[in-house]
């Protein structure tokens, strides 16, 4: 008898076993509904789709940098050695590939900054934040990088429409998905 003939009904039990144990679910959990998502689905667009209402300066952001920032990322957004890397200033990134990456010389689009500190800042205390202090902190952190004026509000209204010094060579990895 020949190899072939011996596995084919071999295989067709086993496929026929696998879909049967596949199409039974060990009742874990619940659905997930709309309403479970919401509150996560927190993504703020390059173009402003997804801001929430709000505004902020950076001479407040500053006040919340002290506060609840410093101790991981320094003074002035300057780093702390083993703990974060400056968020100011850098080379070009033209200088080659080791450039360290900052805000002032490699992010995009000024919504990055502020979905990025939504989602994840301050450690380790994700998402308590106000979308009034996180519109503040990243005023500062564009202050401070010299991108926008220390009075200047940002808002929903505001923030998409700062020009980021390194917009035009930021390539967004799946620009099919905004």
């Amino acid at each position: 008898m020949s190899t072939r003939k011996v596995l084919l009904p071999v295989l067709l039990v086993a496929a026929v076993g696998t879909g049967a144990a596949l199409a039974q679910s060990p009742k874990l959990g619940k659905p997930i509904i709309e309403a479970d998502v919401a509150p996560w689905d927190v993504a703020a667009m390059p173009d402003g789709r997804g801001l929430p209402e709000g505004k902020g300066t950076a001479v407040e952001g500053a006040k919340i940098f002290a506060e609840k920032c410093v101790a991981c990322h320094g003074e002035g957004g300057k780093g702390v050695p083993n703990i974060a890397a400056p968020m100011i200033g850098g080379q070009p990134l033209t200088n080659g590939i080791d450039t360290p990456k900052t805000i002032g010389n490699f992010i995009g689009y000024s919504t990055i900054v502020f979905d990025f500190v939504r989602r994840a800042m301050p450690y380790p205390e994700p998402r308590t934040l106000t979308s009034d202090e996180v519109y503040a902190l990243t005023a500062y952190l564009l202050f401070i990088n010299k991108i926008v004026g220390e009075t200047d509000v940002m808002d929903k209204e505001s923030l998409p429409k700062v020009k980021m010094p390194n917009r035009d060579n930021f390539i967004i990895w799946a620009p099919d998905r905004i």
